[in-house]
């Protein structure tokens, strides 16, 4: 098992959005892992709503709050270090790629179009540059597959899902040990996400590419199979302890259904 080691200073934030329609009711949610001031890790979930919306902006959206979140917490936010977990290529491509050129041409695509959603990517740049006002902030920004496995991504799903639906779950404030055990199992466990990056970078198709076989859950106790992410996500949605992960096989999900029972 691989687990992630936080530096003394580093911020791990897992971010989503959702829209119910596009547009359409959304929400967005984050999960943040981070020392305190006395260097145990804790965890802030961060999860909110708008009427009228759409999947892009909840992304956006998502990304905001994270950092805001820590806006005063510390005495210096600019010496600390951010690292992101997106399953958004908009939000990763647009933050890495896109927004110098954009800020340069006014805000006019390489098509001569306005930017789509230039107030909240003005606000991210804003922050980026100026972050609590003592200096820039220092991120690395990951690309990861959604309905992965990665439990800081599907906790995110969750939470930003719930707000979509104006049903939204308690969102969780406390330690790190207490979270794991009451909510999320392992969430830096890096053994689905690692790989998941890699290939993600290497450009190779993920296990988000390809169709599922099942989606495998455990909840309160009770093991299930379902056939559609539909179907999975009605049972763990908003349910402490959840497990879930896609299978691509029936070798791969009777794996998971072992590795579900080793962890009970």
């Amino acid at each position: 098992m691989n687990i992630l080691t936080l530096a003394d200073r580093e911020i791990v934030i897992f971010t989503d959005g959702s829209s119910r329609g596009n547009p359409g009711p959304g929400g967005y949610g984050a999960v943040a892992i981070y020392p305190n001031a006395h260097g145990e890790l804790h965890v802030d979930e961060v999860g909110g709503r708008e009427d009228v919306t759409t999947n892009n902006r909840m992304e956006l959206k998502a990304v905001i709050e994270g950092i805001k979140n820590f806006i005063s917490y510390y005495e210096n936010l600019s010496v600390r270090s951010f690292t992101f977990y997106i399953d958004s290529s908009y939000v990763v491509k647009g933050v890495q790629q896109w927004i110098k050129g954009w800020k340069r041409n006014n805000w006019i695509t390489a098509t001569k179009e306005p930017v789509k959603n230039r107030d909240l990517w003005e606000e991210i740049s804003d922050l980026i540059e100026k972050g609590d006002g003592k200096g820039p902030l220092s991120i690395k920004w990951n690309l990861v597959p959604g309905h992965s496995g990665i439990a800081g991504n599907e906790r995110c799903d969750i939470i930003a899902t719930s707000f979509a639906d104006n049903k939204p779950v308690q969102l969780y404030s406390g330690t790190l040990a207490g979270y794991q055990a009451e909510i999320v199992s392992e969430i830096l466990d890096l053994s689905t996400m690692a790989s998941a990056v890699e290939k993600k970078k290497k450009g190779k198709s993920s296990s988000s590419g390809k169709a599922a076989y099942s989606y495998v859950s455990y909840v309160d106790g009770k093991m299930s199979t379902d056939k559609s992410w539909a179907e999975c996500e009605k049972k763990v949605k908003g349910k402490k302890g959840a497990r879930f992960k896609k299978a691509l096989s029936a070798e791969d999900e009777a794996s998971i259904i072992q590795e579900f029972l080793k962890r009970s």
